[in-house]
């Protein structure tokens, strides 16, 4: 048990060390490993064209559509049934996708850099809008958007970058724990700080001041701009945790819909799937249980690293979306958070908890022991395609999967 435990307090003190920067906007097409446009990389564990769910097909015909592959959404459907397309996780190629989640050949991606380990990894812009590609959304909003962030948005935050340097992400994360947030359904205090960073130098650096006025338009009301850059700062320290001997800390957690999988640190990239969880929380008007999807996206990264359903005390507000009647439950929940990880955070604090650091390093022997699995703050997309987002909530990891891991882990000991 000592190597074990030996592993799982260096994975933490990685985690906890972990300093993720926005450092670039770059093109997929030049970053993610042979990709192509007949490459589309989804949120989750691997899954085919027939397996997935209405709103991950939906936002598979999409971003056909927005590369040119197709002229319509019935023939992107075809485009998509005839095995010409390349299916993978997003990863599996060094990038994370909200809900659906979709990472093509065009897409302007987020770049974020692990500034105390260096490694990089890539997120597209969010879409700050519940007609989103990456609910599944065909509102005719979707694909002019997405061009929109290849042709005006990316080269602008890119050169603002250029100009000011790396935006610490690490700063804003640990910012917005103490004003309420946990960075996964509550992001508003995340995007407001993002926007003050980087404001100033957008308006020195973006020349035409009619897309000035389109930008600033589209960053300042966006409560949730900055969720994407969240699940880019998870990835980033989770990602500094792989492939450490003996380690059983888990270095992923993502849905597509159909499969929940997860990875751990001393099993490298293999997955350990079972089928997703559905969500328990509050639909928009008009909108219920019976039209839900079950879980979906990559952006349970972020409770992997701590935050999220981890830190629900941070964002006790929450509690009210699965039928709590007291806010008391949110600290509840991250006490049990802290029962399957390797330990609490030093500088990440929960302020109305006392100031409690976070839980880091969720390991595979405490959740089978124990039977507490990871919760999990979620959006909620119509399982049919195009309806988008119609509410919030939350969802519980499957145990079989941390069963799965722990089995194989245990096989590769002998």
């Amino acid at each position: 048990m000592g190597l074990i435990d030996d592993a799982n307090r260096e994975a933490y003190e990685r985690l906890d060390a972990s300093n993720p920067a926005l450092t670039d906007v770059v093109f997929a097409k030049d970053v993610l490993p042979d990709i192509d446009k007949y490459t589309v990389s989804h949120a989750g564990p691997p899954i085919t064209w027939e397996r997935m769910s209405g709103p991950m097909r939906s936002a598979v015909m999409g971003a056909l559509v927005y590369e040119g592959l197709a002229e319509t959404r019935e023939e992107a459907a075809e485009v998509a049934a005839s095995g010409k397309i390349k299916f993978r996780p997003n990863h599996d190629c060094g990038c994370v996708g909200p809900m659906a989640g979709v990472t093509t050949y065009s897409m302007p991606l987020c770049e974020v850099t692990n500034l105390t380990y260096g490694n990089k990894v890539y997120i597209a812009f969010n879409e700050s809008d519940i007609r989103a590609l990456c609910f599944g959304s065909a509102d005719p909003v979707v694909i002019p958007r997405l061009h929109w962030f290849e042709e005006v948005l990316g080269p602008a935050v890119k050169d603002a970058l250029a100009e000011m340097g790396p935006i610490n992400l690490k700063a804003i994360v640990t910012k917005a724990l103490t004003q309420g947030e946990e960075l996964h359904n509550r992001i508003a205090a995340g995007s407001v700080l993002f926007f003050r960073e980087i404001a100033p130098t957008l308006v020195r650096t973006v020349g035409d001041r009619a897309q000035l006025q389109e930008i600033i338009d589209f960053l300042a009301p966006s409560d949730y701009f900055f969720l994407n850059l969240g699940m880019a700062y998870g990835k980033a320290s989770a990602d500094a945790i792989k492939n450490i001997p003996y380690c059983t800390v888990v270095t992923a957690m993502s849905r597509n819909g159909t499969d929940f999988g997860i990875k751990v640190s001393a099993l490298g990239d293999r997955w350990f799937t079972s089928p997703c969880p559905k969500v328990k929380g509050i639909y928009f008007p008009g909108y219920s249980e019976a039209d839900a999807n079950p879980d979906l996206g990559d952006s349970a990264i972020t409770e992997t690293v701590g935050l999220g359903g981890c830190s629900m005390a941070a964002n006790p507000a929450m509690v009210h979306l699965f039928g709590a009647e007291s806010t008391d439950v949110a600290q509840d929940i991250t006490r049990e958070m802290l029962e399957i990880t390797v330990g609490a955070s030093k500088d990440k604090v929960i302020p109305n908890m006392n100031n409690q650091g976070i839980p880091l390093g969720i390991d595979i022997r405490k959740v089978v022991e124990t039977e507490i699995c990871p919760l999990i703050n979620t959006g909620i997309a119509h399982k049919d395609p195009s309806h988008g987002q119609i509410g919030a909530g939350v969802s519980r990891a499957p145990l079989s999967c941390f069963q799965q891991a722990l089995e194989a882990f245990a096989e590769s000991l002998g």
